[in-house]
């Protein structure tokens, strides 16, 4: 699940002078042609759940509610842990095949204090349909500049893991569905709890968005509210169970390669 507060802009520059590069993701080929249906269970527990079929997928993700434009750059800032944290995300040239899918390739990455403290990459594709799967991600806690922890990572086919979604085509009020499945590693879940939400964040003020509720079995007592608006994506997070956090969306530019 995601971060959360309001910082000031003057970090955010900080930051954003010092990282203007876009480290690369190292591409593993291991594609495993075949249709998954996340049925059964699934759709026992009132999940929605679409077909999976890698012949299914398009080029680039342009729902509007999650769009992944490369070269786009959005700032975040937050408090999660009661620390201050700058939250950094690019959606990359790069991609990686999983599942026979050419995913595009997110790179996440938070600071606080000016140094680094998570890397991310993440794993996105749309279907023709226009829903958005998640298909991993590659994370890494950093202390004192030393990775200190992987826990969260999986990739979808590998170990058990599941492709979920995080976007639906057309979500609508009540719908649930699974964002990420790797048992005792990654159980995300989310619902769409509103539609047609007007949002004010410091990068502007944005109607018709829709807003969902994220919970996980991993972490019990714990869930948090987040905001997507048409054409722009995510723009806001906040708890509403557990400890406090706060994410809004600062600024948004064009990066080279």
């Amino acid at each position: 699940m995601q971060r959360s507060a309001l910082l000031s802009l003057a970090l955010s520059a900080v930051l954003l002078a010092s990282c203007e590069s876009t480290p690369t993701q190292p591409t593993e080929t291991a594609p495993q042609p075949g249709t998954q249906t996340l049925t059964g269970s699934d759709n026992a527990a009132g999940f929605i759940s679409p077909d999976f079929d890698p012949q299914d997928f398009v080029p680039v993700v342009t729902n509007r509610f999650f769009p992944l434009h490369p070269g786009t750059r959005y700032v975040y800032q937050g408090i999660e842990d009661g620390e201050v944290e700058t939250n950094i995300t690019i959606v990359t040239h790069d991609r990686k095949q999983i599942l026979g899918i050419n995913a595009t390739v997110v790179l996440d990455r938070v600071f606080v204090d000016d140094e680094l403290k998570e890397k991310t990459f993440d794993w996105y594709a749309q279907d023709d349909d226009g829903n958005v799967w998640y298909l991993g991600e590659d994370t890494k806690e950093f202390e004192d500049g030393k990775v200190v922890s992987t826990e969260g990572s999986w990739e979808a086919g590998k170990h058990g893991a599941k492709p979920g979604i995080i976007m639906l085509a057309h979500p609508r009020v009540g719908d649930k569905y699974r964002q990420e499945f790797l048992e005792d590693e990654a159980e995300d879940q989310a619902r769409v709890t509103a539609r047609d939400v007007d949002v004010t964040v410091p990068y502007g003020s944005f109607h018709n968005c829709l807003k969902t509720l994220e919970v996980t079995r991993l972490e019990p007592g714990v869930s948090e509210a987040k905001l997507y608006c048409p054409g722009v994506g995510f723009v806001k997070a906040h708890s509403k169970e557990g400890p406090f956090t706060r994410l809004v969306l600062t600024n948004v530019t064009q990066v080279s390669r």
